[in-house]
């Protein structure tokens, strides 16, 4: 599977740990930035994010910042992005099931390495249910069914 990662400055060293553990599973991280823990403005990364999610067919986005809040509020701005704000495995599993959300955001100043790897993997494992949340999602879009 191909996934977009990417953080700000407080999530660069968890960004870092994950592209490793994504690579160990058998994953395609792409690695968005940035490339230090130096102080850096978070949307410039969700914004390259989120745009690989829209433009690259069957990418997923991973997004990182210290409370996950400002990565998700940008992606979202991108028509086609579902980002969800996950810190425990359950959630990130009903974001992909019910809201089919293609970009997950952590809060790297909240949660430990196992825990994002935990999160990770139910996001990844889960698939979107369709059904009667499949009327939800276009909603999303301002697609009235």
């Amino acid at each position: 599977m191909n996934i977009s990662v990417g953080s700000d400055h407080a999530g660069f060293e968890l960004k870092n740990d994950l592209l490793v553990y994504l690579l160990e599973k058998g994953h395609q991280p792409q690695d968005m930035g940035p490339d230090s823990a130096d102080s850096v403005d978070y949307p410039d990364y969700a914004h390259r994010v989120a745009e690989s999610v829209v433009d690259e067919p069957n990418t997923l986005g991973i997004l990182i910042c210290g409370s996950g809040n400002g990565v998700c509020i940008t992606a979202n701005k991108h028509q086609g992005v579902r980002a969800a704000l996950a810190w425990e495995p359950e959630l990130a599993s009903l974001a992909r099931q019910h809201n089919n959300a293609n970009v997950i955001c952590l809060p790297a100043r909240f949660i430990s390495k196992e825990t994002a790897f935990a999160i990770v993997d139910a996001y990844l494992a889960a698939e979107f249910e369709g059904g009667r949340h499949a009327n939800r999602v276009n909603k999303i879009e301002g697609n009235v069914c």
